[in-house]
């Protein structure tokens, strides 16, 4: 089963054992997202890959990992109890 994040970022379960990669890759998003974090930048780790991944794609993931972030600290919404 193929799912798309987004334009550059998909989860296939037949391909790198359903991790998440770039379109037409078998390259790990975490990888990547590793290597930015470790502060490697970008045209390095672009070139690390032969070019097989772009900036808007680096670009993608973050702001994918960010909205994640993001998501899983909101605060849970607290249903109203009645005053007894």
């Amino acid at each position: 089963m193929r799912r798309e994040l987004g334009r550059h970022i998909v989860v296939d379960s037949e391909i790198h054992h359903g991790e998440i990669t770039f379109r037409g890759t078998r390259i790990p998003v975490a990888f990547v997202l590793d290597d930015i974090a470790d502060g490697t930048d970008w045209d390095t780790v672009i070139e690390h890959w032969h070019g097989s991944i772009t900036r808007e794609a680096i670009a993608e993931a973050i702001r994918l990992a960010a909205d994640a972030l993001v998501a899983r600290n909101e605060p849970a919404q607290v249903a109203a109890s009645p005053i007894a």
